[in-house]
C-alpha cells in the first residue's frame, strides 16, 4: 500500500484520480449536499497500483482488477 494524499470535501481531488473516481468522488459529495461536512477530508491511497478513496464518514471508493469503479457507504 502506498500513501497518497488528503483533500477537503468539496475541494479538488488528486489530477492522477481517474476520471471515472473523480465522478464517483462527486456523486458521494453531491448525496451529502446537506450535511456539515466541513472537517470531512478524503484520503487516497494506493493498493496495488489502484486508487483507493476513503472518505472520514468510512464511505469508500474503490477501482477493481477490471477497472469497476465502486461505492461503499459504512452503514452504522
Amino acid at each position: 500500500m502506498q500513501i497518497g494524499t488528503r483533500w477537503a470535501v468539496g475541494g479538488e481531488p488528486p489530477a492522477r484520480l481517474p476520471e471515472a473516481v473523480v465522478e464517483a468522488v462527486r456523486g458521494v459529495e453531491a448525496e451529502l449536499a446537506d450535511a456539515d461536512t466541513s472537517r470531512w477530508r478524503w484520503t487516497l491511497t494506493w493498493l496495488e497500483n489502484r486508487p483507493v478513496v476513503e472518505l472520514d464518514d468510512g464511505t469508500v471508493i474503490r477501482v477493481g482488477r477490471d477497472g469497476t469503479v465502486t461505492v461503499a457507504h459504512d452503514e452504522l
